[in-house]
């Protein structure tokens, strides 16, 4: 036996059991969030968490939604068996059951009912699920009532009986492709409408499907040779040829309204949601590619339309597992390669109506043609590829461009930099850390994340998060060496941004220690001198009254008087000394420093101590520096004469790069050094002026050690 296509029709759908002519995927879909979030009526853990086969979000009621899900893609699955040994009964051999649509509607049946059991296995909530199930056993009817009629025609069973069978046949498949696959797409990815407005588009699908259901099965035709026609044929249907081309407009009308909303569902997307979308866009094009030709050229092989069964797959893997490799990657080179494909086909077709009228077929016509596709598409490929990469994966293949882009934005901060990065080369997420502190980030933060360091100077300046597209499981050493050249400068920009706050943070230091010194001197002049001055002040006109009335008692003011003046003289050398010591400029930092060690050569206890001094060949310091080190040393000293048990001490001073400060003594060790207020005093003045400083116990006796580099000074 073989099928007949139907008489009347080769538009969007064609033969008893023969599906939709267009594909029924769309470009794409996203995640329903208005603003990132899910749209109304969908949980989002049901969507993008897999709560597991025996686990469940919804406790016994999912267990029972996934069990039936199971029995109906095992009951799909039995009907594609059973078609297949009914056609081997009959003894069909391949090309019948390619015409009788036997295999297409059977390989539809199976991808789109077990697909539709995965997605509601695994989320039971998604409508999608059950529609793609739906969709499955309407394909998978046809597919084994097609051989039971021809069993029954050739067996004589009841018209009844025949009339039945044939009716399922010829109605059963226009569901599919008129009502569950465009609302599957509809909804998809997490079935619900993308907002109320939108379901005036389900509404009127599911109201115009049953005419899609008429157009098919009620012109009369039967699935084999000597059938009866089903019951939904009827007299009148040549008539309504108006109603079934509306019919036809209708199927691309859906399509392009479920199209447009995955559309809009893209821009409204997050990182997750273009993911998903990509899975539906990759089997999008390849059915596109293969069911295109079987719309308006006839002739092509029935074999093309398995290519549908791809969407199917594609939203399932997209719902349950949208990250199971890197699907930009294929995106990639399934458009470019589509491309390329359209435009051999035109530029083929362009150039055999323009060689028809020049080139007689004697001379070679498709050798002419083939050569001229030959040299326009060679060129064109690499720019296809190109064009198609920097959609997907931005400007990787571009390190120039990249670092342009970066470059311009190191002066608008580190942020403005790291959005340059993740927009460039279309990563999900990128975060910079300093000081295990983000200072700057841009996107939603991945699953899989790849720390790379930035380095200056040898050091490690900070680290640069970069969160994995879907589907890789590192970086691409394409990636490595585009983010290898913008690291760079990033890392400059890193170390001078630190270097700026620590500046400031220097700054404030410097005013705030500045503030607090003329407090200090203000508070010493004005409790200590100026007390003292006022009443100097006094005395001398005390003494002046009394010098000629009382000449003894303005002697003993003159006393008084001489005694608080050198009080006074005192205080101001005190406050000279504390703001820098006057024996620096009296006899210079070495001499002032021996000066210091004479004058401490016994210890608390009254024992003596020899202090000795090395410092030869200094060359001019800077005064502050001078001062740190006067004031590091003599404190050190001041220590060991008052804590140690010394006999022996020696204050050594070198200069090469760096100034270096050393006292060390012979005293015994005893124990870890408690720091006080003299060990913190030493310290921050070497701090201050960007040297080292360390001070503790030794095998010798004790040690402090400060160094100060001099390009610094």
């Amino acid at each position: 036996m073989k099928a007949s296509n139907h008489p009347t029709h080769r538009g969007l759908a064609d033969g008893p059991g023969g599906p939709s002519r267009a594909p029924a995927g769309g470009p794409g879909e996203t995640s329903d969030r208005p603003h990132g979030g899910l749209a109304d009526g969908l949980d989002e853990a049901s969507d993008r968490t897999d709560p597991g086969p025996a686990g469940g979000l919804g406790g016994s009621s999912d267990r029972n939604r996934r069990w039936l899900a199971g029995g109906l893609g095992g009951f799909v699955a039995a009907e594609v068996v059973a078609a297949l040994i009914l056609a081997a009964v009959l003894g069909w051999g391949w090309q019948i059951l390619v015409e009788a649509f036997v295999v297409t509607n059977g390989l539809m049946g199976l991808t789109f009912g077990l697909c539709g059991a995965v997605i509601a296995w695994h989320r039971p909530s998604n409508p999608i699920g059950w529609l793609f199930i739906a969709d499955g056993i309407g394909h998978a009817t046809t597919a084994v009532t097609t051989p039971i009629g021809q069993l029954m025609g050739d067996a004589d069973a009841p018209m009844v009986a025949q009339r039945l069978i044939v009716t399922l046949s010829m109605a059963a498949w226009p569901w599919s492709i008129g009502l569950f696959l465009p609302l599957a797409l509809l909804l998809f990815p997490t079935g619900s409408l993308l907002s109320p407005r939108w379901r005036w588009a389900a509404i009127g699908i599911i109201a115009t499907a049953p005419l899609f259901v008429l157009e098919m099965a009620g012109d009369g035709s039967a699935p084999g040779e000597g059938l009866p026609p089903g019951y939904l044929s009827f007299s009148s249907y040549d008539a309504l040829q108006p109603l079934w081309t509306m019919t036809e407009l209708r199927n691309l009308v859906a399509l392009l309204l479920a199209i447009t909303c995955l559309t809009i569902r893209y821009r409204r997307a997050d990182e997750v949601g273009r993911r998903q979308l990509l899975w539906l866009l990759l089997a999008s094009v390849i059915a596109i590619l293969f069911v295109t030709p079987w719309s308006f050229i006839a002739g092509t092989p029935i074999l093309v339309l398995l290519a549908i069964p791809l969407i199917p797959v594609a939203v399932a893997v997209a719902i349950v597992r949208y990250q199971l490799l890197d699907i930009r990657l294929v995106v990639s080179r399934a458009l470019t390669w589509a491309l390329l494909s359209l435009v051999a086909v035109g530029a083929y077709a362009a150039l055999a109506a323009i060689l028809g009228s020049l080139i007689s077929s004697r001379v070679g016509r498709s050798a002419a043609i083939t050569v001229l596709i030959a040299l326009i598409i060679a060129p064109i490929l690499p720019r296809l590829q190109q064009l198609v990469d920097r959609a997907l994966y931005g400007d990787r293949r571009d390190p120039a461009r990249v670092a342009s882009r970066v470059g311009e934005q190191l002066s608008a901060g580190l942020p403005g930099v790291v959005a340059s990065i993740r927009s460039a080369l279309r990563f999900p997420y990128v975060a910079l850390i300093v000081d295990n502190a983000i200072v700057a980030s841009d996107g939603s933060l991945p699953v899989t994340v790849v720390p790379l360091e930035l380095e200056y100077g040898g050091t490690t300046v900070g680290v640069l998060n970069i969160g994995l597209r879907s589907g890789e499981s590192e970086l691409s050493s394409t990636d490595r060496n585009v983010i290898g050249l913008v690291a760079v400068p990033l890392a400059v920009a890193v170390h001078a941004t630190r270097l700026s706050a620590e500046l400031q943070s220097s700054r404030e230091k410097l005013v705030s220690a500045r503030e607090e010194e003329r407090r200090r001197i203000r508070r010493d002049l004005h409790d200590g001198l100026g007390p003292t001055l006022t009443g100097v002040a006094f005395t001398a006109d005390a003494a002046a009254n009394l010098i000629s009335t009382d000449t003894d008692q303005a002697r003993n003011l003159l006393s008084t008087l001489r005694s608080d003046t050198r009080m006074a003289i005192a205080d101001v050398r005190r406050l000279v000394d504390d703001l820098r010591p006057p024996a620096l400029d009296e006899l210079g930092l070495v001499g002032a420093l021996r000066q210091r060690a004479d004058q401490l050569s016994f210890r608390a206890d009254g024992a003596s101590i020899q202090v000795e001094v090395s410092a030869d060949g200094l060359p001019a310091l800077p005064a502050a520096l001078e001062v740190a080190a006067y004031r590091i040393a003599t404190e050190a000293l001041t220590n060991i004469v008052r804590h140690s048990h010394a006999t022996y001490a020696v204050l050594a001073l070198r200069c090469d790069k760096d100034l270096e400060i050393e006292v060390t003594d012979d005293g015994p060790p005893n124990g870890e050094w408690r720091p006080g207020v003299g060990l913190h005093a030493m310290r921050e003045r070497a701090a201050e002026l960007g040297g080292r400083f360390e001070a503790g116990p030794s095998p010798s006796g004790g040690v402090v050690r400060a160094s100060f580099p001099l390009e610094h000074a």
